[in-house]
């Protein structure tokens, strides 16, 4: 039986998309087709569960992320919940009778006294309207803006991240992926909040229109007379208003809580938990606070001492445990620090194979968001000396530096300082193959990788200069092949005894026999590195480590 229940769930799963269709074409016919009251009773049951699933749902998910369906569900909640007003009001006005639910809400919810009823819906609408749905709204539209604001430099952070060998392309790209459906989700969010208000204010109106439609019909079809025809479609109006502003109420309280949902590794309640309890004192404060209350004349003692007493206990058991934990942190410290001394030390002693140090002026040839490619340059490079030289580069890191010029690069080898540069960005290079006697206007400068006479342009002169005669190259062009031909030079530094015990191995797959003769019974490890060493000084390929 379980099996068979899995199974149906499984297949339901699986055609989802045509079950959310059927959802839709149902909503839209009951705007047109009377409903009995026994089936409305059914959906108006259904809207309220839904509405409490929602509301569950946002206190467990751990990123907003997590429930990216939210503003799309968010619309088609409210047309449902709409359509359930029109078929309510079709019933009311026709029959003088909606169903059970809505006659409970309008007799049992609020004693069968109209007036009170009215009030409370007036005050689930305010709750909703001003309160929960104009602040949810708000947060949406800040968050979509800061979150459109900081695009880039998340780019340019998964980039760098990418560039270093931290990451690989699928998580790069999954993280591309999460930013740009990040930026989508608050957009749409921002939109979405305006039909929770639009439905409160729609749900006053129908209200009022019950109320009004029922007493004239009440009055002149049925000759009722104004007492009994205020009373009896005032309680169904007020309970159909009751029933559907109820669900609303939880569903816009959702959309408050997917806003403002921070991104944790633990729900809501978890999370909710751990800070409130982070600080003891201040819940022992509140309970001395509550049994001071206690003793106000006048003031019921009873509830606030239990209340005091249950919260100052809270609070004194988690200071315990805040020492405990602090003096076990202690203990631990104590442990580690000379251990912590020395990995420290050791963390100061690495340097990166391969560093592009760039002043603030360069980071838009970095950043992919505003027109750099920069990076994609660089890993190009990788790809092609690898194809030309046979040598494994090592991930290349860019990083900006203040005390460099702004338009100012520096290349480092393994933490050396070995060539820097300053070009100009807003500019394009002319260089002169060194035939051309034919001047153009611009600045007069090198060539960074080869020396060769050039002149920064401005980019309307490009194709002038390209007719003359010059090679035009962008300022990335510029920086890429000098870290090339700056690559090449000092590839056998690059090359490690991990590199060469690397490329042993991808040759042993191919030529198992040759390896296993030669390595390391013929030749060391140490001499290969020599000799590899020595041929990239010659600027000799080592591809074909066979030969």
């Amino acid at each position: 039986m379980a099996a068979e229940s899995t199974g149906i769930i499984s297949q339901l799963i699986k055609r989802s998309d045509i079950m959310l269709a059927v959802a839709v074409i149902v909503i839209i016919a009951v705007l047109i087709i009377p409903l009995p009251a026994g089936i409305l009773d059914f959906a108006l049951a259904f809207n309220i569960t839904f509405a409490l699933v929602i509301l569950l749902s946002t206190l467990y998910i751990k990123h907003p992320l997590d429930l990216s369906v939210f503003p799309g569900m968010l619309l088609i909640v409210t047309l449902m919940r709409l359509s359930l007003n029109v078929a309510s009001t079709r019933l009311i006005l026709g029959q003088g009778y909606a169903g059970e639910v809505i006659n409970s809400f309008g007799n049992f919810v609020v004693q069968g006294n109209y007036v009170v009823g009215f009030i409370v819906f007036m005050i689930l609408v305010i709750i909703q309207f001003v309160v929960i749905t104009k602040g949810a709204g708000r947060i949406s539209e800040v968050s979509a803006r800061f979150t459109l604001d900081a695009m880039p430099g998340k780019q340019m952070a998964i980039d760098a991240d990418l560039n270093a060998g931290l990451i690989d392309d699928q998580e790069a790209k999954a993280r591309r992926e999460s930013i740009a459906q990040e930026a989508d989700f608050y957009g749409a969010m921002d939109g979405a909040s305006k039909f929770v208000r639009g439905d409160a204010i729609a749900g006053i109106l129908i209200t009022l229109i019950n109320i009004i439609g029922g007493f004239v019909i009440g009055m002149v079809m049925l000759g009722k007379s104004a007492p009994e025809a205020l009373r009896t479609y005032s309680l169904l109006s007020i309970g159909d208003g009751l029933v559907t502003q109820i669900p609303a109420l939880i569903v816009s309280t959702s959309a408050g809580i997917i806003v403002t949902r921070a991104a944790s590794k633990e729900n809501m309640g978890h999370d909710l938990t751990r800070q409130l309890l982070r600080q003891p004192r201040a819940i022992m404060i509140a309970g001395g606070m509550l049994l001071l209350f206690g003793i106000v004349p006048g003031m019921p003692t009873l509830p606030f001492f239990i209340l005091g007493a249950v919260i100052s206990a809270i609070g004194w058991l988690t200071n315990e445990s805040s020492k405990k934990k602090i003096l076990e942190d202690q203990k631990a410290e104590a442990e580690r620090e000379q251990t912590g001394q020395e990995e420290r030390t050791e963390d100061l002693l690495k340097v990166d194979a391969l560093e592009v140090e760039i002043g603030y002026g360069l980071i838009p040839l970095v950043d992919a968001n505003q027109g750099g490619d920069l990076l994609e340059r660089v890993s190009v490079i990788r790809k092609q000396l690898a194809s030309e030289l046979g040598i494994i580069v090592p991930a290349i890191r860019i990083r900006d530096n203040i005390q460099l010029k702004p338009n100012e690069y520096r290349i480092k080898v393994k933490g050396i300082n070995i060539t820097e540069y300053e070009i100009m960005p807003d500019h394009v290079m002319a260089i002169n193959p060194g035939y051309i006697k034919d001047e153009i206007d611009g600045f007069k400068t090198r060539e960074p990788a080869f020396g060769l006479s050039a002149v920064w342009i401005i980019p309307n002169l490009k194709e002038i200069a390209e007719n003359k005669g010059y090679t035009a190259v962008e300022p990335s062009a510029v920086m890429a092949t000098h870290l090339t031909e700056t690559i090449k030079t000092y590839a056998a530094e690059l090359l490690t005894r991990q590199d060469v015990a690397h490329l042993i191995e991808t040759l042993k797959e191919d030529h198992p026999s040759l390896v296993e003769d030669v390595v390391p019974n013929v030749v060391s490890f140490s001499i290969i590195q020599k000799v590899l060493r020595s041929l990239l000084n010659e600027r000799v390929p080592i591809r074909d480590l066979a030969t």
